[in-house]
């Protein structure tokens, strides 16, 4: 299926938002709990909501992974596309703001293409798509208006570790596609994220995190809460249909409304300011998104010419023809 289609297009919109709201969810998180087991907690309530919603809706023989193919899958999400993709964000999050982790965790588009172009023969970054994802990028920038100062900060310290949370999202995103498992998209997810846990209670107990350091409050178990079954279960399924209906580049792509829907979540929730730059860098973003999508976005601008041709005729309007073909 194309992005074009109107079920992807929903879904990419509902990932866009979901992912969008971890930036403000793991900054209230973040607060009371340490980083790697506050994500390691994240997946296991993931797991548990995703793994009780696949024994209720399937059937068992289509949970078994059969293939190596199922299983580097399943590896490539549960180690690279989640976990470490993960918990290297929350890492480096404390460190700096929700903006700059956002704008970061935006370059997925620029490394998913670089990864596929030398791993899929299916899919290259044409420069039409080179050009829109520079022009989108411009966009995000503007969005958390990077400046010199912030852009010295990205280069060190915890940004860095961002960073390398993005580079292992589109390596995994990548990974998924050329393993070409046979399990669906929802069953390999189910079976991801308690790999994903696993590494994440490993690392957190590597690096001296302790239980006893959390504190539940209601907001970190909101967080939680919101971090596990809506950003996590429900964004990771629409997520990997997304990839496997419109392939790495494409599905990458939601990682460039994220940084918007962080930067209006902290407007309405946190009280963090929104400037003109910022409203400036929304538009300068879907001109972005204009330029990679004219592919799919051309048949639906098609569809909808006819439809308002047909709208006109039905309604005695003259020129409803010339509305009809003078696109065509």
């Amino acid at each position: 299926m194309e992005l074009s289609d109107h079920r992807w297009t929903a879904a990419f919109l509902a990932v866009s938002i979901l992912f969008g709201g971890t930036f403000v969810a793991a900054k209230a998180g973040l607060a009371d709990v340490p980083p790697l087991l506050l994500v390691a907690v994240r997946f296991d309530l993931a797991a548990l909501v995703l793994g009780g919603y696949v024994l209720l809706t399937h059937d068992p023989a289509d949970l078994v992974p059969r293939t190596r193919g199922d299983l580097a899958g399943i590896l490539a999400a549960g180690v690279f596309a989640i976990g470490l993709a993960n918990g290297l964000l929350f890492l480096g999050q404390g460190s700096v703001t929700s903006g700059v982790g956002a704008i970061l965790f935006a370059l997925v588009p620029i490394f998913t293409p670089l990864f596929a172009g030398g791993l899929l023969s299916d899919e290259e970054l044409s420069a039409t798509g080179a050009v829109g994802t520079l022009v989108g990028l411009v966009g995000v920038g503007m969005v958390i208006e990077l400046t010199p100062a912030t852009l010295r900060a990205t280069l060190s310290g915890g940004a860095a570790i961002v960073l390398a949370g993005a580079v292992s999202l589109a390596l995994g995103t990548v990974l998924i596609r050329r393993s070409a498992p046979r399990l669906s998209s929802t069953v390999r997810t189910a079976w991801a994220l308690p790999v994903s846990a696993a590494l994440l209670h490993g690392l957190s107990v590597a690096t001296g995190e302790s239980v006893a350091a959390a504190t539940w409050t209601p907001s970190a178990l909101l967080s939680v809460v919101y971090l596990g079954v809506f950003a996590g279960a429900l964004a990771y399924i629409l997520h990997f249909n997304l990839l496997d209906a419109v392939g790495a580049t494409r599905s990458s792509l939601v990682f460039y409304v994220s940084p918007v829907v962080a930067t209006l979540g902290g407007w309405l929730l946190l009280g963090e300011s929104l400037s003109a730059m910022t409203v400036a860098g929304f538009g300068v973003i879907v001109v972005g998104f204009g330029i990679i999508g004219a592919p799919e976005l051309a048949p639906l601008a098609r569809r909808g010419r006819h439809r308002l041709a047909e709208w006109g005729r039905a309604h005695g309007y003259g020129h409803a023809d010339s509305v009809r073909y003078s696109g065509e």
